[in-house]
């Protein structure tokens, strides 16, 4: 059995590979990258020392990932980073996937991917028309629903709220989500990758509602610094983002940007936390792989080195 894990230079599929690793032989496991120079040349010595088959692979070039797939049975297929664009790239990965024999696909998809009522969030179409594709191949498929990752909010969104005054402008409201820990879906992606599960759908997601507001306040209590929470209109929280040089969508100039996302995400994401449309309740996580989901409260400390280093850009976290 070989297994295939995409991505494997990035935050949350770097995570499956190493948990990968753990559970089965090196020369069981292709890890592709987009770019090799990504990954750390003591890491990436560890990866092939242990029989990893390391290559790089990019979704726009079709013959890469054709390659790349070579001799593979599951695939762990993370999704890309262009939205609005990542749709081909995603059929283009699935149908290189289907021609090198691959006989099980694990796809990381968004909450609400196939209901109505998500239509409108800005990641949301591209991963609604990936899992219907899919369907239509007749593939065996795994579709993980994540939740907004929890890290995103106690790294760059209190960054970009320390770099503000101290101002967390939000549309977010006093919403409730069920924000997850990147740990954990990692630890779901390499269950579903390893056979475990029978349903095509799974919601990852955490086991705590919680509001943004109750975030700011646990991280006004852990740095000592006071946060001031700002519920914001749409407009107020553009504003609130351009100043800080984040582009309206990602086709913007992100050379000044701090953060990696665009405002149209953001200001889409936190507005759906206000709506209702995250707080998901599920214990898929748990089903998978045996573990509930751990909460904010539990995981906070690993991010104090954003306030005491007072961190101004994605590049410098961890």
């Amino acid at each position: 059995m070989r297994y295939i894990v995409t991505g494997a230079d990035g935050k949350l599929a770097g995570r499956v590979a190493e948990l990968m690793l753990k559970e089965v032989s090196g020369d069981q496991l292709t890890f592709t990258c987009y770019k090799m120079n990504r990954v750390p040349k003591d890491k990436l010595k560890r990866w092939q020392d242990a029989g990893v088959r390391v290559v790089e692979a990019d979704y726009n070039d079709k013959a890469s990932i054709l390659k790349a797939f070579e001799g593979g049975d599951r695939l762990y297929l993370i999704s890309g980073l262009d939205v609005g664009k990542r749709v081909q790239q995603h059929r283009d990965a699935i149908d290189a996937a289907i021609a090198d024999g691959v006989k099980h696909i694990t796809y990381t998809s968004f909450v609400g991917a196939t209901e109505p009522a998500y239509q409108h969030i800005f990641v949301t179409p591209d991963h609604t028309a990936t899992e219907r594709y899919l369907e239509s191949t007749g593939i065996d498929y795994s579709a993980l629903r994540n939740n907004l990752y929890m890290e995103t909010f106690m790294t760059m969104r209190a960054m970009l709220a320390f770099m503000s005054n101290n101002r967390w402008v939000t549309t977010a409201g006093e919403g409730k989500a069920t924000l997850v820990y990147k740990d954990d879906c990692a630890k779901a992606g390499a269950a579903s990758l390893l056979g475990k599960g029978t349903r095509k759908v799974y919601n990852i997601v955490g086991s705590e509602s919680i509001t943004i507001r109750q975030i700011a306040e646990m991280i006004s209590k852990r740095s000592g610094q006071k946060l001031e929470y700002i519920p914001a209109t749409r407009e107020q929280y553009y504003d609130y983002l351009k100043a800080l040089n984040i582009p309206h969508d990602m086709s913007g100039d992100f050379s000044k940007s701090p953060a990696p996302f665009s405002a149209n995400d953001v200001v889409d994401n936190d507005k759906s936390i206000a709506d209702g449309l995250l707080d998901v309740k599920s214990n898929d996580i748990e089903e998978l792989t045996g573990d509930k989901p751990k909460t904010p409260e539990e995981v906070i400390g690993e991010f104090d080195y954003i306030w005491k280093n007072h961190i101004t850009s994605w590049r410098d976290m961890k």
